[in-house]
Parts: C-alpha cells; sequence; structure tokens
C-alpha cells in the first residue's frame, strides 16, 4: 500500500495543475464520471455528505451542484490540494486524515471518496473509518480506476506506464508521480474483489459499476440499519 509521506508530497508539487492534467490524460472523461456519481447521490437525497480524499474538488463541486440543499464538506490531508478547492467554489473544506477523520459516530448521510482511497496506506483501516462516520442506513460511493479485462487490458496498461507518465511530465514537471500511479492502479483490489473488501469492513450490498469499458468503476454499498 502507498507511502503517505509520499502521496502527500507527490500531491503537494502537482497541485497547481492537477486539475488541468486530470482533463487532457482522460481526454475530459473524468468530468462524466464525476456525473454519474453526483447524478446517484442526488437520486439519494442526503442532507449531509463528506467528500473525503477531496483534492481540489472536483466531486464536490459536482455533489454541491446538483444537491444545492446538501451540506458538502471536502476533506483532505494535503492542505495545497483544499486551497484550489476553496478557490474554486467548494464551501467547506477541512485538512483531515481519513485515517483518523476529526467527526463523531454515524455523522453523515453519505461518504464519498473519487481516485483517493487508491492513495491510502491502509485500505482496510480507512474503509473501517468511513464507516464510523456514516449513519446506519446511509452510503458509501467510490470512484477509482480499475483493470479492464479481454483486449483493452493490454492497451491500457501500456498507455499507464508508457505514454501517461510521459504525458503528464510533461503537463506537470513531475513524472514521477504519475509513474507511481500506473503501479497503483494495477495493485489496487477492483470488481468483486473489491466488493469483498467492503463487506469485509462491514458494508453490506456492495456493488460495482464499471465505466468506460472498466477503466474506472463506481462502488456503491450500505451502512447496515440496526
Amino acid at each position: 500500500m502507498p507511502d503517505a509521506t509520499y502521496v502527500r508530497d507527490a500531491f503537494s508539487r502537482i497541485a497547481d495543475r492537477y486539475v488541468m492534467t486530470n482533463h487532457v490524460l482522460s481526454c475530459g472523461v473524468d468530468i462524466w464520471w464525476r456525473k454519474v456519481v453526483a447524478e446517484r447521490i442526488r437520486g439519494l437525497n442526503p442532507k449531509r455528505l463528506l467528500d473525503i480524499a477531496s483534492g481540489t474538488g472536483d466531486l464536490a463541486l459536482e455533489i454541491q451542484n446538483h444537491c444545492p440543499e446538501c451540506e458538502v464538506i471536502a476533506s483532505d490531508f494535503c492542505a495545497e490540494m483544499l486551497t484550489h478547492a476553496s478557490r474554486r467554489g467548494v464551501h467547506q473544506t477541512l485538512v483531515a486524515d481519513a485515517l483518523a477523520l476529526p467527526f463523531g459516530d454515524d455523522e453523515f448521510d453519505i461518504a464519498t471518496v473519487a481516485f483517493g482511497l487508491r492513495n491510502m496506506s491502509d485500505y482496510p483501516a480507512a474503509l473501517r473509518e468511513m464507516r464510523r462516520v456514516i449513519k446506519p442506513g446511509g452510503h458509501l460511493l467510490i470512484l477509482d480506476f480499475s483493470m479492464p479485462t479481454g483486449l483493452m487490458k493490454l492497451p491500457y496498461r501500456f498507455y499507464l506506464h508508457c505514454v501517461l507518465p510521459r504525458m503528464a511530465g510533461t503537463l506537470t514537471g513531475h513524472s514521477d508521480t504519475y509513474e507511481y500511479l500506473g503501479g497503483s492502479i494495477e495493485q489496487f483490489p477492483s470488481g468483486a474483489a473489491m466488493c469483498d473488501l467492503l463487506q469485509d469492513c462491514g458494508f453490506e450490498l456492495p456493488r460495482a459499476k464499471p465505466l468506460t469499458g472498466g477503466i474506472t468503476s463506481i462502488y456503491e454499498a450500505s451502512v447496515p440499519s440496526p
């Protein structure tokens, strides 16, 4: 699993160009991925939501736009990223470690994490902490990269390890951060493995929804009701 100090330092270095780089590397499809998550959240009608590892606030902004009556709090352990989130219009931001959230039990209707769980030093500990702050009957939604199967797998691996680091290095000046990205995606549990992990961490009814041929997935699970 990733080293927390390395991850914080890496994202601090690329914070100024993070949004633009993501859009270029995904050809803009990352915008649609977040809209799919926000549409799902609107259907759940939450009153209070915590967006964990919010970074520059892309998902938090999308949720604010889709759910104007919901209180959205964006948290991240990288202050430099949250500075950009605030400047872009995220209403509430909080510097916080996802493995030790500064909230009481059962405070949120929904917790979300987009492209952030994969960067945490302990996936099960992070998921258990998310479960702790979600109300019984509430929901967790995770958006993250996954590995496609079939014909797309080899071209996608080539893109991750050969094309993406060079493009990102040109855009940010820090290709090493994106060399780490490719390895982290391959090691991250996806599909059934992620659903099993969610169950092991106390969630129920986990399900996976692959997007764009399986290069990303949305995972949704619930906290059991009493």
